[in-house]
């Protein structure tokens, strides 16, 4: 049987890589193994794949009983399909927190390591195989951890995986501002997404004190685009909100050269969530955090209602 490897629903880059990368890994180890998404890439992650000569894997709404998959960049049944427990789950390999729920038919190999990127994981994993990465594939690498750290500017970024990228740019010849330009370029680029899609884009699931949220977080290089259209998003959030099954929508603009995120803020419950998570004063519809660019070390663990 082919290994499915698959990262989290609403896939960014390193979650549209990952798989790539660890299905090229397993069939150079004798086990066959094919990618698969869980949802349409942004289009950093579309950017990114046709940069290095790869197709977008195929998309997948769930998984069938004893399929045998590898799970990576995340281990939160949440972000995964409904009958992954069902599933014949093999390993995971991740950087978030561990959240617990996954259900498995017997021991696996699970590796979560405090790095930036999944794929820094990855390439340790590997060992003396790395060795045999074509380019394409350490250009996914590269890549990946540049999306993750933001060309190293975010708070999760280590000096594993600060290493790792000048190591393969250098092997590659590839000028690491330069392909971090073009990858924010490509991310930022949202004028052909709804409201809905953009709110659901690079989205994490979270409950706090009681209360459901879809955590959004939209980094770009231009926030006045996404900012210019704050009251048809505001109008959104609730109808997201309410489809999704969550009480709240929290969207943070994220601005990668400036390095502080823009809060939109539609109500009352979204303020106390930001004085109280980050001891903002809030006075309008917006709030600007300073320094803030990392959903998964500043603001999840930061979140208080």
């Amino acid at each position: 049987m082919t290994t499915l490897v698959f990262g989290h629903k609403a896939p960014d880059t390193d979650s549209t890589g990952a798989p790539l990368i660890w299905a090229w890994y397993l069939s150079h180890k004798g086990t066959p193994a094919e990618a698969r998404l869980l949802g349409t890439p942004n289009t950093e992650a579309a950017f990114v794949a046709k940069r290095w000569g790869f197709d977008l894997p195929p998309v997948i709404a769930d998984v069938a009983d004893g399929q045998a998959c590898v799970v990576v960049d995340t281990n939160n049944p949440a972000e995964l399909p409904a009958n992954i427990n069902n599933a014949d789950v093999q390993a995971i390999i991740d950087h978030h927190k561990l959240v617990g729920g996954l259900e498995t038919k017997g021991p696996i190999d699970i590796t979560i390591r405090p790095l930036a990127c999944t794929v820094t994981v990855m390439h340790g994993l590997m060992g003396a195989d790395a060795a045999a990465m074509p380019d394409p594939i350490k250009g996914l690498i590269l890549s990946c951890i540049l999306s993750d750290t933001l060309e190293f500017r975010s708070p999760t970024t280590t000096p594993t995986d600060k290493a790792l990228a000048e190591s393969l740019a250098a092997d590659l010849g590839i000028s690491i501002p330069a392909l971090a330009t073009e990858m924010f370029e490509a991310k930022s680029d949202v004028s052909a997404f709804s409201d809905a899609e953009l709110l659901r884009m690079d989205s994490k699931e979270y409950t706090v004190g009681g209360k459901d949220f879809r955590v959004s977080v939209l980094e770009t290089t231009a926030p006045k685009i996404v900012l210019d259209r704050k009251d048809s998003l505001m109008k959104s959030m609730e109808a997201v909100a309410a489809e999704d099954g969550a009480d709240q929508v929290l969207l943070f603009v994220v601005d990668i050269l400036k390095e502080e995120a823009t809060l939109l803020v539609p109500n009352d419950l979204v303020k106390t969530v930001a004085e109280k998570s980050f001891g903002a004063t809030v006075t309008g519809d917006t709030v600007v955090l300073p320094g803030i660019m990392s959903r998964k070390k500043q603001i999840i663990p930061n979140l208080k209602v």
